[in-house]
């Protein structure tokens, strides 16, 4: 099993099988536009800008499960990605990341790669699960590690 066994909708409410982004490296993030790591959008449009012809994309699931910081309609959310910090990776719809609830995408991502702590639950907005080519996941990274700070592990995995 991987990611491209799963379905999402984006954010005009489409289905989307994830098999269409066989053979590249992706970056799955659920966002929030009110949250304190929002300004990570900025540097994840620049890692967008830097690899996407290398192969790379970002998949944004807005989140509102976290202190609803993210309690706008999705498609304001897209105009403020776009405005405020000039994001073009794709959107998809508000998800639940955590409890019984949780899309099925998130529910494999926890539980094929908990914390180093073993958790499974999405502790806050902006965590990162970066999946290889071949749709596995590779690495699951904290609200708190920035962007940039994974910029060589995503230039790794793109070269791998």
């Amino acid at each position: 099993m991987s990611v491209y066994n799963f379905s999402v909708k984006d954010y005009k409410g489409n289905d989307v099988s994830l098999s269409e982004y066989k053979g590249k490296v992706l970056l799955i993030v659920n966002t929030a536009t009110r949250c304190g790591f929002t300004k990570q959008y900025k540097a994840l449009q620049d890692l967008y800008s830097k690899y996407r012809d290398k192969g790379f994309e970002i998949l944004d699931f807005p989140c509102n499960s976290f202190g609803g910081q993210a309690k706008e309609p999705i498609e304001e959310i897209y105009d403020i990605r776009r405005e405020r910090f000039g994001v073009e990776f794709p959107l998809f719809d508000k998800v639940k990341v955590n409890g019984k609830d949780a899309i099925e995408l998130y529910q494999y991502l926890k539980s094929n790669k908990p914390t180093d702590e073993g958790v499974e639950k999405i502790r806050w907005n902006f965590t990162k699960f970066l999946i290889d080519k071949n749709g596995n996941i590779a690495y699951r990274f904290d609200s708190r590690v920035k962007p940039e700070e994974i910029d060589e592990i995503i230039e790794s995995v793109i070269n791998s």
